[in-house]
């Protein structure tokens, strides 16, 4: 056996896919994994698993930036709460998760 190969985390089948649906989520996710690992790996969790539950962390957010339109389709967009204020909105499309935006502090449009 040559090199190490990292196995891939696998999925119940009741949980959902995480995928990047802009290029400035994947940036963001990535240098939040830098600062915040656990945070990140916390968010994962809840993510794949109850993605549409209301709680402290995660909530759908309100007014003008309730809706997102992607692909000419309208969907809820939802906001988890990491510590120190990054936020990672998304929204749900059957069993898959969007990351739309990764912010590594608080975002001004919800200050």
């Amino acid at each position: 056996m040559s090199k190490a190969q990292s196995v891939p985390r696998p999925r119940k089948k009741a949980e959902y896919q995480i995928a990047f649906a802009t290029r400035q989520a994947e940036k963001g996710w990535r240098d939040l994994l830098g600062t915040t690992r656990n945070a990140v790996v916390d968010a994962w969790d809840s993510l794949t698993r109850t993605p549409r539950e209301e709680s402290e962390r995660n909530h759908r957010l309100k007014g003008e930036l309730a809706t997102v339109t992607h692909s000419g389709k309208t969907y809820e967009r939802w906001q988890y709460e990491l510590p120190g204020g990054a936020r990672i909105w998304f929204y749900v499309s059957g069993q898959v998760v969007h990351l739309i935006d990764v912010h590594t502090h608080h975002p001004n449009e919800t200050k």
